[in-house]
This record gives structure tokens, sequence and C-alpha cells, in this order.
């Protein structure tokens, strides 16, 4: 039985200084590196194989690609000064539809690593004022600035992570 927690049912407390920023942006920045290790060395049939029809190895590796653009369209919007984050779909048609079985995982890793770079590359640039614009998080129902957004994206890099980590080791799933 998995031991994640259905991301869905998971809450949130930003009750820490916009400063750590610098430390979230690295944790962003390294998420391909930890993707591409645990991914290492498996078998084809291993990262295909879907436990109980939920998403396999592969098709979680291609979710966090799906969602690079979610995380850039919502920091354009913190920047611009919106006053509510666009809404991810919560179906996850986009992960369903991509058949991120069919592809090739290098070419997800790749592509993962290159639009994530895109995105650290952009926070980067950014003033440490910046950091602390707020808007409203649309499922959450909450306000929350640009530093817990990175929070809230790292998270769900780690949540996803770990449920590779669990496949890799025969977990059944219940998220």
């Amino acid at each position: 039985m998995s031991e994640l927690s259905v991301w869905f049912d998971r809450r949130f407390s930003f009750a820490f200084p916009v400063e750590l920023y610098p430390n979230l942006r690295v944790r962003l920045r390294g998420t391909p590196a930890r993707l591409e290790e645990i991914t290492r060395g498996l078998a084809q049939e291993q990262l295909v194989q879907k436990p109980e029809g939920k998403w396999s190895i592969q098709e979680n590796a291609g979710h966090l690609l799906d969602l690079e653009p979610l995380w850039l369209t919502r920091l354009e919007e913190f920047l611009s000064g919106g006053s509510t984050l666009a809404a991810a779909d919560v179906t996850n048609r986009k992960t369903h539809e991509a058949r991120h079985n069919d592809a090739s995982l290098p070419g997800i890793l790749d592509a993962f690593r290159r639009a994530r770079e895109e995105l650290v590359d952009r926070l980067d640039g950014l003033s440490g004022e910046d950091f602390d614009r707020v808007a409203r998080h649309p499922r959450l129902d909450t306000p929350m600035r640009l530093v817990d957004h990175l929070y809230f994206i790292g998270e769900h890099d780690d949540h996803h992570l770990a449920r590779i980590w669990e496949l890799r080791r025969g977990v059944s799933s219940r998220s």
C-alpha cells in the first residue's frame, strides 16, 4: 500500500520567510537530476507498468513535464500583478492523453530538463521583492506569494518522485 497522501488532499502552510526563495529555486533546479537518478537503469517494462491502472513511472515523469507550462504561466501572472492564478486541470487530461508510455524516457527527461531550466532561469532574473508578490491559488482558495508557489511546485515534484520510488520498489497505489 502506498504511503503517500493523495495530492489533492494536501493542505499547505506557508509560514516561512520570503528570504527562503534561493533555497527553493535550487530545489526546483535539482528536480531533473533527481528524476534522472531514480529512473536510471530501469527496464522498459518497469517504466511503463501501470499497477492497478494508475500511472506508470514514465507517466509520472511525463506528468511533471506536462505541468511546466502551467508553472510558467503562473509565474507571469505573479509578475504582471494578476489577482488569481491559472487553474490546473484537476482531471490531468493532458497527462492521460499524452501517451507518455509510447514515448522514450530519455526524450521525456530531456524535455523536462529544458522546460524546468526555462522556469528557473526566469526565476534567476528576479529581484528578492518579486518573490513576495501575492496571488490567489484557485484550488487551495488561498493567497500565496511567489515564494510559496515555488514551495508548492517543489512539493508536487517530490510527491511524484516519491511515487516513482514506490513504483521502483513495487509498492501498490492508493493516490
